[in-house]
């Protein structure tokens, strides 16, 4: 009978065990996945329905805090600017957020295609990196032109992301990824990624396979 029963018990402390480090195990295989250039592992790890809108929500949150800071800007501009912006991110979140595009973002460690300099792009917009003298400049030029002005400084700031995230690609550093758990089944990694600071957040799916649901932009 006392061998049942410390059989059971370690049994359960087994299961404990690896209920407990299977997030652990999950972030070591992502970081080998990466390691190895292999962009299907990491791929296939996303849950796309969850990251997508949350990524839409990041930038468009800081898109509207951006605003709020320059009336000027948001004036002139209107609801068209506001409307125009929101188009240019929900898009360029759609053509990046993507299995495909993950794929060559790891296969190619970060070298930039024209998905991943648009997302950069509506990031860079939406957390205030534009040339607001410029920007204002053309509002007045184009005489209310939205659309044209928005084109002119998406390329602006694309041809800017571009350059800095090749900058990135070849010389950014790579940091050792802090883990943590935020709930039972919740965990992060937080780490730099070419010198992008990052955190990633999977859940539990299942006893013990996790997926990404989240990525946090800096």
């Amino acid at each position: 009978m006392k061998k049942l029963t410390a059989f059971i018990l370690l049994i359960i402390v087994m299961a404990v065990v690896v209920y407990a480090g299977s997030p652990y195990y999950s972030a070591y295989q992502l970081k080998n996945a990466y390691d190895a250039k292999d962009g299907a592992t990491i791929a296939a790890a996303i849950d796309y329905e969850q990251v997508r809108p949350s990524v839409y929500r990041q930038l468009t949150d800081k898109f509207a805090l951006t605003m709020s800071k320059y009336p000027l800007v948001a004036e002139l501009g209107g609801a068209p600017l506001e409307q125009a912006a929101d188009s240019f991110i929900s898009q360029a979140v759609a053509g990046a957020v993507t299995p495909d595009n993950v794929k060559t973002l790891i296969n190619t460690q970060g070298q930039a295609n024209t998905a991943t300099k648009e997302l950069a792009a509506a990031w860079a917009i939406a957390s205030n990196q534009v040339d607001l003298k410029n920007l204002i400049q053309d509002l007045i030029i184009q005489r209310g032109d939205i659309n044209a002005v928005v084109k002119n400084q998406i390329q602006l700031v694309m041809q800017k992301q571009a350059s800095e995230l090749e900058e990135h690609a070849a010389q950014g550093e790579d940091s050792e990824p802090s883990l943590s758990y935020c709930g039972i089944n919740c965990f992060t990694i937080s780490g730099q990624v070419k010198g992008y600071p990052i955190t990633v957040e999977m859940q539990r799916q299942g006893f013990i396979n996790w997926q990404i649901v989240d990525v946090v932009l800096p």
